[in-house]
């Protein structure tokens, strides 16, 4: 999906306006395992905080795409590799299996509607 890649290049540009335009006006964004924020301010407000928590160096990219669609959605598994510095100057690079879920606008645009980095690895930090 050429939205995934454009959505990316957004988030490494620190372009959240032109990001938002790739949500759903009532999308759901993991921020990290318990902790979720929902609507196009919040999305933007935590994408400024992750911005500034890697100290404006995070690189966003997709290394394996797999779309599931049916019904109008697509069900996206990915391998997404997350490349930053941390305040404390080490190198932050984690490769996580990420799962969005997208949907078709009325007009045939694409917009995520969940997007989740951590794919599965929630499910280990569930309260039992």
């Amino acid at each position: 999906m050429n939205v995934i890649a454009a959505g990316d290049a957004a988030i490494n540009a620190e372009n959240f306006d032109a990001l938002m335009t790739f949500y759903a006006d009532d999308a759901t964004l993991v921020i990290e395992p318990g902790r979720c924020v929902t609507g196009h301010v919040a999305l933007r407000n935590a994408f400024v905080a992750i911005a500034e928590h890697f100290t404006h160096t995070l690189r966003v990219s997709q290394e394996e795409i797999l779309v599931v669609e049916g019904a109008g959605t697509a069900l996206v598994l990915a391998k997404t590799r997350i490349r930053a510095t941390l305040k404390n100057g080490k190198p932050y690079d984690v490769l996580r299996r990420a799962t969005y879920v997208f949907r078709r606008e009325e007009r045939g645009a694409w917009r995520c509607s969940i997007d989740n980095s951590y794919g599965t690895e929630l499910l280990s930090s569930a309260p039992a």
